[in-house]
């Protein structure tokens, strides 16, 4: 069969197209209510797509047999994975992918298209037979225009995708993947779906609050028009700014399209009166909805979601509404066990709820790529200030390579340019070398897309400098550390500064594993603590993201990789909390959640010291008092340690907990906040009482097959406090309409007794699915997750 090329012009790319640090626990939505984006008939591409592993020629015309392909569920990753010792040359390959679809009904003087949300690397579709020209990266969203291509019945989409090492970033270095501090599972790992729109309809809306602290706040609205043909007759857009059903102002500009292409028609929405702005504490959305009328006919629309704040880099710390607040946080990884970065929005969302209620964060970076759009919604739902950055790590390549990287500036942007949790944008390779040339091209796209947003990247070691360095925000990743201390740079003078990476491997410990020593876990707490105070000592740091958030799975690092992992998280891959992040629990309002977390285990078995904690046993807590009992006695009564973390908003405590440990008994830890018992946790020593801990994340989930959620186990005592060490294998068993996704068995000592699987529903199979665990000495657990038909 004869193939034939189509130009670029069928690509069509989506560039184209604290107050405190206390964070509120805050209800988080499996999806937003206002549907946003382009309108139209969408058609999900998510289930029944047929992968046929490695790509074989012939593969991508319409008439190949695929009754033999594997049946497949997106998000999907072409390589099976656990949760370590990833191998990276199974997934070094090129990948065929197989959809039948029929398009909807009644295409006449319509447009189709296919949205490709992200797949890694690169994608080369085929539509009955026609190739359609390569796209090259795996983080942003790209489009493919099939009005010519589609037909009425059967239609074949086959797409080749190329999991190889490829001259893209992050990618492109001669020496291979060991050049990049994270992996690249190959697959395509976010959503596709056919969309069908009118031959002239709205492309993109960008509405910018303006002035939003003053009596004349307004919203400049820009609306691309994309148009196979002209316009007939009359025509306008009209812009609305609502906030639930409340109409707050509409503006009706007028537009002429007199041949096809596009054209921006620009409105501006002002006597707003007050508004409710969007803040970290009370993250405050309004919807945007842009509709093109022709001849008094609504003929297309476009919905977007915004929030008025006003957000500021300045030398003397980073202000938001007016307001100065110091950014607290840490780096995030969208790499899962089991599956790479192929897990749906649910479990994405889930992630910034962790850092946002859990870990009590107000602030993210998104390390080193731009991240789910769920994830991005989920920041704006939560009040979760984001650092959004373009793909990379250290390399730059050729020419060729840069162009890249400048469309990925800007279709990062034109994605993301309506999220009030975006605050600054990351336009230079994280930690490379200075390139003035390119660099200056990449802060020329980001000025000309969003001038209401500053420009950073983030600089280490000897780049401690504003020299070449073209951007707003001087951000710095700083690993100054010593054995047991953290040291920050100070900040330089007469630009704004943040601390962007600090801790992670390089400060202290090369891993900080579950099942490495109570001491070594601990001081990974004990460093962060550290870092933040440093950070809140002196105004003119905006404030500091740690390294990092979640463990990843990456070969680059030494002594730091262990089993394919870099373990620098305060969370392990599964989600979990280590030891590490008792000092970001504590950072909370105890009116909200008051907190006693341990940086210790009270635990005396074989791998635990048998003297127990040891005299500078550290407790992360928001109350004011502390009283410590043993066995039967009064231990010690412990306060913050104010003069040692004075800028910490809840210092840690400390205390002397060298016991014997064959007669220690249990330990008991009361708080108190004004005079009053808020909190009594108890840890027993006697490991009889032992149980295995099973949770999931979510009770329901929906019945499309690509819907899942965590279940998460633990070994805990009699209390539900962790007990650590613990080994043997878990056996998992699952009934009904849900798969399991994870390790059967999982063999609990490899992470020191904690882990977890997900729950995957069965497209179109409601029901309630049981997940069953046992072990041999823990005994057995089980949960259930109702799977559920819609949204």
């Amino acid at each position: 069969m004869s193939v034939r090329r189509l130009s670029r012009r069928q690509l069509l790319g989506a560039s184209a197209g604290l107050a405190t640090v206390a964070a509120l626990g805050r209800h988080l939505p499996v999806a937003a209510a206002t549907a946003r984006g382009q309108e139209g008939d969408r058609v999900p591409l998510t289930t029944d797509w047929l992968f046929g592993g490695r790509c074989i020629e012939g593969s991508t015309r319409p008439d190949y047999g695929d009754a033999d392909f594997e049946r497949v569920t997106l998000p999907h990753s072409a390589v099976d994975l656990s949760w370590r010792n990833w191998d990276i040359e199974a997934w070094e390959h090129r990948w065929i992918y197989r959809r039948h679809f029929r398009p909807p009904d009644d295409l006449a003087n319509k447009r189709v298209f296919v949205d490709f949300e992200g797949a890694l690397s690169a994608v080369a579709p085929t539509v009955n037979g026609t190739e359609l020209e390569e796209h090259l990266g795996g983080y942003l969203p790209f489009s493919y225009e099939l009005t010519d291509l589609v037909r009425e019945g059967d239609n074949v989409l086959a797409v080749v995708l190329d999991g190889r090492w490829l001259d893209v970033p992050p990618s492109g270095h001669e020496n291979g993947a060991i050049t990049v501090d994270y992996l690249q599972p190959a697959g395509l790992y976010r959503d596709v779906t056919l969309r069908v729109v009118p031959q002239v309809f709205i492309d993109d809306v960008f509405a910018k609050p303006v002035s939003v602290l003053s009596a004349k706040r307004r919203v400049d609205v820009e609306c691309t028009l994309d148009g196979a043909k002209a316009l007939p007759g009359s025509a306008r857009v009209e812009v609305r700014l609502t906030d639930g059903a409340r109409v707050v102002a509409t503006r009706s500009v007028p537009v002429e399209l007199g041949k096809p292409g596009r054209t921006t028609v620009e409105a501006t929405l002002d006597d707003l009166g007050d508004v409710r702005l969007w803040d970290v504490d009370d993250p405050h959305l309004y919807d945007v909805t842009a509709t093109l009328i022709v001849d008094d006919e609504r003929m297309h629309e476009y919905a977007t979601r915004i929030g008025f704040r006003d957000a500021r880099f300045e030398a003397d710390g980073f202000y938001l509404n007016g307001r100065h607040v110091k950014l607290f946080g840490l780096n995030r990884h969208q790499t899962y066990p089991y599956t790479g970065m192929a897990m749906p929005d649910r479990v994405q969302r889930r992630d910034a709820q962790i850092l946002r209620n859990e870990l009590n964060c107000n602030a993210v970076r998104c390390a080193h790529y731009p991240q789910s759009a769920a994830f991005m919604d989920a920041c704006d739902e939560l009040g979760l200030l984001v650092f959004e950055e373009i793909p990379g790590w250290q390399y730059v390549g050729d020419e060729a390579w840069q162009d890249l990287a400048v469309r990925d500036v800007e279709t990062m942007i034109r994605r993301d340019r309506n999220r009030p949790s975006v605050v600054v944008w990351g336009v230079r390779i994280n930690e490379s070398a200075n390139f003035p040339g390119f660099y200056a091209r990449t802060e020329k796209v980001a000025k000309q897309l969003d001038d209401s947003r500053q420009t950073s990247g983030a600089m280490v070691g000897g780049l401690y400098s504003r020299r070449d360095f073209q951007h707003d925000v001087f951000a710095y990743n700083n690993y100054l550390g010593a054995g047991e201390v953290a040291t920050l740079r100070p900040p330089l003078p007469d630009i704004p500064y943040y601390v962007t990476e600090s801790v992670g491997s390089l400060d202290g410990a090369p891993l900080y594993r579950h099942t490495d020593p109570a001491d070594v876990q601990a001081r990974q707490a004990y460093l962060h603590a550290q870092v933040h105070n440093q950070a809140g000592s002196d105004d003119r740091y905006a404030g500091l993201v740690a390294w990092s958030a979640i463990d990843y799975q990456s070969i680059n690092g030494g002594n730091r990789i262990y089993e394919g992992l870099k373990w620098n998280g305060v969370l392990d891959t599964f989600r979990m909390p280590k030891l590490g992040a008792t000092i970001y629990r504590a950072q909370v309002d105890p009116r909200v959640r008051p907190v006693i977390e341990p940086a210790f285990f009270w635990d005396f078995g074989a791998d635990s010291p048998e003297h127990g904690p040891g005299k500078e046993a550290m407790v992360c807590s928001n109350c004011e008092r502390l009283e410590v009992y043993v066995g039967d006695g009064h231990r010690a009564t412990v306060r913050p340690a104010v003069a040692r973390f004075p800028y910490l908003p809840y210092p840690p405590s400390f205390l002397d907990l060298t016991v014997d440990g064959a007669s220690a008994g249990e330990l008991r830890i009361d708080g108190y906040v004004d005079g009053e018992r808020v909190l009594r946790r108890r840890f027993s020593a006697d490991t009889k009482g032992d149980r295995l801990a099973l949770h999931a994340d979510d009770d329901a989930i929906r019945a499309d097959g690509s819907d899942a959620t965590r279940v998460s186990f633990r070994a805990v005592d009699r209390h539900g406090s962790p007990r650590p060490y613990v080994t043997g294998k878990l056996s998992l068993t699952v009934e009904g309409p849900g798969e399991l996704v994870g390790d059967d068995p999982f063999d609990l000592g490899a992470n020191g007794g904690v882990g977890a699987v997900w729950v995957r529903s069965v497209a179109s199979r409601a029901g309630t699915v049981r997940l069953r665990a046992e072990h041999g000495r823990l005994g057995t657990a089980e949960v259930t997750v109702v799977t559920r038909q819609g949204s």
